[in-house]
């Protein structure tokens, strides 16, 4: 069953620390972190929900995926990168 997944792994990696990334920028922004961690919570869960099932629907383009996957957490760290050391 796993076997299926290990395409995804640096999708899992990196969208984890980009998870981190963002939440710490939000709290670093004033954000109520309570309401960041339910916010993160449900995030998590629906993503662990499409990707499940995703997984199962969309095997034959896992190439694609990881590159749109991949492309989108750059874009994102490097957007609250820039942000961060601008002092936004």
């Amino acid at each position: 069953m796993l076997e299926q997944y290990l395409p995804f792994v640096g999708l899992i990696i990196f969208g984890n620390i980009e998870n981190l990334v963002l939440s710490s920028q939000g709290v670093v922004a004033g954000v109520n972190p309570i309401k960041l961690g339910i916010a993160s919570i449900i995030c998590v869960s629906m993503w662990l929900i499409i990707g499940t099932f995703g997984t199962q629907l969309l095997i034959d383009y896992v190439d694609f995926i990881n590159f749109i996957g991949g492309l989108a957490i750059f874009v994102l760290g490097l957007q609250a990168m820039i942000q961060s050391v601008r002092g936004e």
